[in-house]
């Protein structure tokens, strides 16, 4: 099987690709030449890539039969990008690439998605308008739309807040700024995500023209108690003074406190999470610390 793969330069694409490899599978990546490839460098001479920015996207199906598009190339919008690029990327990218997939006959299009609110920001918003596409063309190619919950993990953005909290308290910065933190979000490290991943590809061809999987533990905490594990894990293996001010910041307007997932589809083909917040946690303070 030809798995087409975007986003691998990219935290979770980036796992993907090293499993799919170990698995065997051959894989084609897009990717643009100057996307920086540090998390794929050891890995790299093994797949096949096509940069964007010089060929037209149709080149990789031209030359590769595609059998499965994974795609993971995402535009968070974190660094204040315009609402036009990240409409771009989550958007209309996806939307080049879902109809030529199509057109190309490629049998099965695993999009995805999160579990975010709608209408919470640019990113969310963008993502859940690619869901009416992947609708409307669920009648051209078989499309699995995955929604996942909070990823962390080794090698994951310092932008993002579990990597951000973690290289705060690391630096022993004086104090950080937060919310209450009564809001419950599902925790899922990185390799569990992987995995669910790597099971969708063993049973699709099971799946209806159009299916939705939640990718979660099924174990929402509260945010608080997560800061505080990593605190308390970092306080083992160095001194530690951060001040954390819970409560000293709002909530970000349209907050959600609890996400809404149904985990039980994922579960019933066979998929559990592995790896416990301590341990995930624990293992991406050493990677970060190893660095």
């Amino acid at each position: 099987m030809t798995i087409l793969l975007t986003g691998a330069t990219g935290f979770l694409g980036s796992h993907i690709l090293n499993r799919l490899l170990q698995a065997d599978y051959k894989v084609v990546i897009l990717k643009r030449s100057f996307s920086n490839t540090w998390r794929i460098n050891s890995v790299l001479s093994k797949v096949k890539f096509y940069d964007l920015d010089k060929i037209p996207i149709e080149t990789a199906f031209k030359e590769q039969k595609i059998d499965v598009v994974i795609h993971t190339a995402t535009n968070y919008g974190r660094s204040n990008q315009l609402v036009s690029s990240i409409v771009d990327t989550n958007l209309m990218f996806s939307l080049k690439l879902l109809e030529t997939a199509a057109f190309f006959n490629t049998d099965t299009f695993f999009n995805t998605d999160t579990l975010l609110y709608k209408y919470l920001n640019h990113y969310s918003l963008s993502k859940k308008q690619f869901i009416e596409w992947l609708k409307y063309f669920s009648n051209k190619i078989r499309v699995v739309n995955l929604k996942l919950e909070h990823i962390y993990g080794p090698k994951d953005d310092d932008s993002k807040f579990v990597m951000w909290i973690i290289n705060q308290m690391l630096s022993n910065v004086k104090s950080i700024d937060l919310t209450k933190g009564e809001q419950k979000r599902d925790f899922i490290y990185v390799d569990d995500v992987v995995k669910a991943y790597l099971l969708m590809l063993e049973k699709f061809s099971t799946f209806q023209a159009f299916s939705e999987f939640d990718i979660g533990t099924g174990n929402q905490i509260r945010l608080k108690e997560f800061i505080l594990q990593i605190h308390k894990q970092i306080s083992r293996l160095k001194p530690i003074d951060t001040e954390l001010n819970f409560g000293s910041i709002p909530y970000r307007e349209g907050e959600f406190m609890e996400i809404q997932e149904d985990v039980e589809p994922l579960f019933n083909l066979g998929w559990k999470p592995k790896i416990s917040i301590e341990d995930g946690i624990e293992k991406t303070l050493k990677y970060r610390i190893n660095q």
